[in-house]
Order: structure tokens, then C-alpha cells, then sequence
């Protein structure tokens, strides 16, 4: 009787470990039937493994793949159980990002309204609610909006500045990711919200602490994240009425809606984002029956702090980076900005930043190296067949850009390991197809706030490098070894360098 019970019980084990293989591998023939090739896939893990462990950083990951298979135009992978398009063709990125966008209009992440109020932002919303939203949003970031803004981005740049002069001491070393992240976040308070963030000027900004907050991977944090990717509705059914609201959520909220009524209250009138959002509020009726909750509100003012200061301040901290391995290009970028300064007697505008070629083609090589979202996420809206093939993908179906591949694929920038700005003259952008270019994406999902990014991060730039020589030091990262542990590009223990006064009379 024993035995048999035994028996019952190792079967009863067996039959559930078969069951939990065929699950976690069930949809791993998925690409062999489209006739599409890839690395074969681990239950449980997929393809992304070393990735899911932080040992190795996506965009790595990605590169690791796309190389290995250089004759393919896709390539299939399995993120867990999960299929997942690769696609490394300019031409069938071209019809996934505007030709045959409205297929593809999606990112495929999923929003969280108990559990993650804020996730409810313009990068994640499916097309029903991002395209209005977007509509609406969009005229904040016009040229003519920007030029408006040029004088308070000056002015952050100049206290940036001031911050330098206090926190640069003789030959030590400075970390520049931090020093850049204050600055970007007082510009986007500034610019955007009508806040003064006070990150330069206060050690203890509680916006500055709220950014890094944004980004942290913590092990509760990236606990959180495993169970979101894993059991979704479990995530959001469930652990959205137990789990508290986080501080960075509880944040955001009062200060979005606290700066909104305000402003209604006393009359003020700025025409910037909040204004924007308070519209929105306003008049919800513009926006086809949309729920303005003050979560979907805020959730847009969350992503455009987030996603603007991290990466415009990593892009900064990055160029730095590269101008102090390059003493020759940073003096040659130098004498632009003191010809500038020159000419327009140190009142820098939109037009005059616009003017500097070398420091728009440095801008642009940095984000070919170094481009902050190392891949671009879309979703099919349906069956779809690619051009010229003869693969064919369902509804819903995730496709990946790997945009830190293809810029350096050595096909489309020869040497892709050197930094080259000469690689962005008219000439040479003009000879290349303009899809293996993507730092801010491409179509009607394109970044929102590309253009301010720009001058931003022109304008940080050409305070710092009027005022201060860069050099490398002993900490500086060489070579630079992305953090497999960051979402977004970053080195894996920062950017130290050294910065020397440049004595003016």
C-alpha cells in the first residue's frame, strides 16, 4: 500500500514537472515554422538569461545576436516564453516606424492603473488614448515654444556653472553623470513645470532624490518588476489593491496636482506642460471620452522628468567622456564656442546654438555611440507579412529595433568603436540609409521631446567646455564597460574626470 502511494506521488511529481516543461517550451518551435533563424532558447530563461540575471546589459545582448547572425534581415529570440522579431533591415524598420506605422503603433508594455498608477504615460499608452494625448502634448515642444524656453535653459546652464566653481577642487576627480543629472533636472523644472527643482543649489533636492528613485534597481524594486513581467494580471488584480503606493508615485501626484491647481487658482499662465495638462483637465471632452484621472495626468508630466533628464544628462556626462579622450576634437569644438560667444558677445540664443555645425555633428556622434534606449519596442496591430520575405507574424506580436547594434554595425559606420563626428557632415549623413540613425526613434512615435533634449543638453555642453578643460584621470572608465544592472545605457561605475578652470581675462 505504501509503495503504491509512493508510486501515485513520484507520478503526480512527474506529470507536473512534464506539464511546467511543455508550458515554459511550448512556444519554442514559434520561429522555426515561419522559417526564421535564432539562438535556441532555454526553458524558462528564453534567450535572455545572462540578461534577466543583470550579467549582461540588453543592449550587449542584442549586439551579441545581431552579429552572430549578419545575413539575416530578422532574427528570431524568446524573451521567457515569449517570441520576439528582431529586425535589423533598414527598409523593414522604415515600413515598421512610419511606412506601415499604423500596424505597428504599439509598444507592446503594459500599463498598470492600481498597481503602477504611473505607467499610465505617453511611451506606454496603446493608440486609442496616445494619440490624442500626443496630439495635445505636442504643441508644448514646437520650435517657437523652445525658443521661448532658451532663456531659462541659459540660465540653469549658468548656474551649473556656479556649481562647478564650488564643487570643483584642484585635481580630484569629478563624477559627471551626477553633476550633469542636476542640471537637466533644474531645466526640465524650470522649462516644463515652473518649479524650481533646486538640484544645483540643494544637496538635499527631493526632486533630485525622486530621480534617482526612477531609476533605481534595488532588489525589491527588480523583484517587483520580475512579477509584473511574469504575472501580469496577478500583478495588477491582486498586489494593485495590497501593495502601497510608492514614494515616487506619491510624489509626482501631489506636486502635478498641487502646481495645477495653483496655477487655476491664482491665475497663471505659463503655456508650458503643466498648462498643457491643466487643459487636458479642463476640458476633457476634446479627448473622446478619456478619463482624465489626475494618475493619467501626472503620468505624463512622470515620464517626460524621467526620460528627460536621465538621458539628456547621460548624453552630456558621455560626450565628456569622449572629448577628454580626444583632446583634438574638444579644443576644435572649444574654439566653435568661443567664436560664438565672440561673435554674439556671450548672449547665446535658439539660432546661435542652431549655427554650430562641429557642436551639432559631437552632439550626434555621441548618440551613436552612445544612444540612451538601445532598442525600439512595437507590437503588431495585426497579421502582418514583412516586404520581401516571406515571414508572416500574428496580432500582438512583439518586434525589437536594436538601435545600439545597428549604430555599430561597421556596414553602416566603418570603425564604429572610434568617435568620429566627421561621420555627421551633410555628405556623409546623405550617404547612409536614415534608419541606421535612431537615438530618438523615427515616425509618429518618435520622441516627444527630442528637440528640447537638443538644446539642453547644446547648451550644458557649451557652459561646461567654455569654462573648463576636460581630461581622463586614473578613475576614468577605460574602457567603458556598460552596467549590466541599468534599463537605459550608463557606464558601469559612472564617468570620472577631471576638470580644469580655463582662466579668462
Amino acid at each position: 500500500m505504501l509503495k503504491m502511494e509512493l508510486f501515485e506521488i513520484l507520478c503526480g511529481i512527474g506529470v507536473t514537472i512534464l506539464a511546467l516543461y511543455y508550458y515554459l517550451t511550448s512556444t519554442f518551435d514559434f520561429w522555426k515554422i515561419r522559417g526564421v533563424r535564432g539562438p535556441q532558447p532555454i526553458p524558462g530563461f528564453g534567450n535572455v538569461k545572462d540578461v534577466m540575471f543583470n550579467k549582461t546589459f540588453m543592449g550587449d545582448y542584442l549586439t551579441k545576436v545581431y552579429n552572430a547572425y549578419k545575413s539575416e534581415q530578422i532574427i528570431g529570440i524568446f524573451n521567457g516564453r515569449t517570441p520576439v522579431l528582431i529586425v535589423k533591415d533598414p527598409e523593414l524598420i522604415k515600413n515598421i516606424l512610419i511606412k506601415d506605422f499604423t500596424l505597428f503603433a504599439n509598444r507592446g508594455l503594459p500599463t498598470f492603473k492600481k498597481a503602477e498608477p504611473l505607467s499610465q504615460h505617453l511611451f506606454a499608452l496603446r493608440t486609442k488614448i496616445w494619440r490624442p494625448l500626443r496630439m495635445k502634448l505636442s504643441p508644448v515642444f514646437t520650435s517657437g515654444k523652445l525658443k521661448g524656453m532658451i532663456s531659462l535653459i541659459s540660465e540653469c546652464s549658468d548656474h551649473l556653472i556656479q556649481y562647478m566653481e564650488r564643487a570643483v577642487n584642484g585635481n580630484e576627480p569629478i563624477e559627471c553623470r551626477e553633476l550633469t543629472a542636476k542640471y537637466t533636472t533644474d531645466v526640465i523644472g524650470s522649462c516644463a513645470f515652473g518649479i524650481n527643482m533646486n538640484a544645483l543649489s540643494n544637496e538635499d533636492s527631493e526632486f533630485r532624490k525622486m530621480g534617482r528613485k526612477v531609476f533605481n534597481r534595488s532588489p525589491d524594486r527588480m523583484l517587483r518588476v520580475k512579477i509584473r513581467e511574469s504575472f501580469p494580471w496577478f500583478y495588477e488584480n491582486v498586489l494593485g489593491y495590497v501593495l502601497p503606493e510608492s514614494d515616487v508615485t506619491k510624489f509626482f501626484t501631489r506636486v502635478v496636482v498641487d502646481t495645477m491647481n495653483y496655477r487655476e487658482t491664482n491665475n497663471i499662465t505659463r503655456n508650458d506642460f503643466v498648462d498643457a495638462l491643466r487643459e487636458l483637465r479642463n476640458h476633457p471632452d476634446k479627448l473622446n471620452e478619456i478619463d482624465m484621472t489626475d494618475s493619467l495626468l501626472t503620468s505624463q508630466a512622470f515620464v517626460f522628468f524621467g526620460a528627460g533628464f536621465e538621458t539628456s544628462s547621460t548624453t552630456i556626462s558621455n560626450a565628456l567622456y569622449e572629448l577628454a579622450l580626444h583632446k583634438n576634437i574638444q579644443d576644435k569644438l572649444r574654439e566653435e564656442i568661443d567664436k560664438a560667444y565672440e561673435k554674439h558677445s556671450g548672449d547665446l540664443k535658439y539660432e546661435n546654438i542652431k549655427e554650430m555645425n562641429y557642436l551639432d555633428r559631437v552632439f550626434k556622434e555621441t548618440l551613436r555611440k552612445y544612444p540612451p534606449a538601445t532598442f525600439l519596442m512595437r507590437e503588431s496591430t495585426s497579421n502582418y507579412t514583412f516586404d520581401g520575405t516571406k515571414v508572416s507574424v500574428p496580432k500582438n506580436q512583439i518586434v525589437w529595433i536594436p538601435i545600439y547594434a545597428i549604430h555599430r554595425d561597421p556596414h553602416n559606420y566603418p570603425k564604429p568603436d572610434e568617435f568620429d563626428p566627421e561621420r555627421f557632415t551633410e555628405e556623409a549623413e546623405q550617404s547612409r540609409h536614415p534608419m541606421v540613425y535612431l537615438p530618438f526613434g523615427d515616425g509618429p512615435r518618435k520622441c516627444i521631446g527630442a528637440r528640447f533634449a537638443v538644446y539642453q543638453t547644446k547648451f550644458g555642453l557649451v557652459k561646461i567646455l567654455r569654462h573648463y578643460r576636460i581630461e581622463a584621470c586614473e578613475k576614468t572608465p577605460i574602457p567603458y564597460v556598460n552596467d549590466p544592472k541599468a534599463f537605459l545605457l550608463a557606464p558601469k561605475d559612472g564617468i570620472h574626470l577631471k576638470l580644469i578652470k580655463i582662466s579668462r581675462s
